[in-house]
């Protein structure tokens, strides 16, 4: 099978494309592999340093909604038909492409199946997908600081499911729980802020 890179490559770089892309047809190029293809393309507008703006969140959603499916064992994802058939600017995938296939052949050329219970078991499975939902819960957090890091994370897990490389998706985990931590701390300083702020103004008005 083709690596994810050429298939990428060739599908919308090199080839004639229509001017919009869709979710069905990533899934309909994912094929077997569809788990972490998704999460990989899913991931990358918030992983990269590409402007890709309004994409946090519906991406976010979407990660959540897959990693739901992970954990209950479907084979086959599910999406409403809304996120479906949403159309993608072909320019805005090509921008992220272009910047993402470099490390995406980077990272292909030291994957290998390995450590295969993290990718394939039904444990596994759970715990990537326990994981990966929180991430994408983050991601849909309309905070700065609260989506690239858990989208990293995502990417690289995604990796590893897509290769079965159970090395790579345990370093995806790893960088996702790094991105949990991260995102707490913002929302207890962000929550921690707004409650200052408001005592000061209470007390402000008090004084009047």
């Amino acid at each position: 099978m083709a690596r994810l890179s050429s298939e990428l490559q060739r599908t919308f770089i090199d080839n004639e494309h229509p001017p919009h892309v869709t979710l069905q047809e990533l899934l309909a190029l994912a094929e077997e592999r569809v788990f972490g293809v998704l999460f990989v393309l899913l991931a990358l507008p918030s992983a990269l340093p590409v402007p890709a703006p309004g994409y946090s969140v519906p991406f976010g959603i979407m990660i959540f909604l897959l990693a739901v499916q992970l954990i209950t064992g479907s084979k086959q994802p599910w999406f409403p038909q809304k996120f479906a058939t949403h159309p993608i600017a072909l320019s805005t995938v090509q921008g992220i492409l272009k910047k993402a296939l470099p490390w995406l052949k980077r990272i292909e050329a030291i994957t290998r199946p390995r450590f295969l219970p993290i990718c394939t078991s039904i444990p596994g499975r759970i715990v990537v997908g326990c994981i990966l939902a929180l991430m994408g819960i983050s991601m849909m957090i309309p905070i700065p600081g609260t989506n690239t890091v858990p989208a990293i994370g995502i990417f690289v897990t995604g990796f590893g499911l897509l290769e079965d490389d159970g090395a790579i998706s345990l370093g995806g985990l790893v960088i996702s729980l790094f991105g949990a931590a991260i995102t707490i701390s913002i929302l207890v300083a962000f929550i921690w802020g707004g409650s200052s702020l408001l005592e000061l103004i209470k007390g402000w008005l008090e004084s009047l």
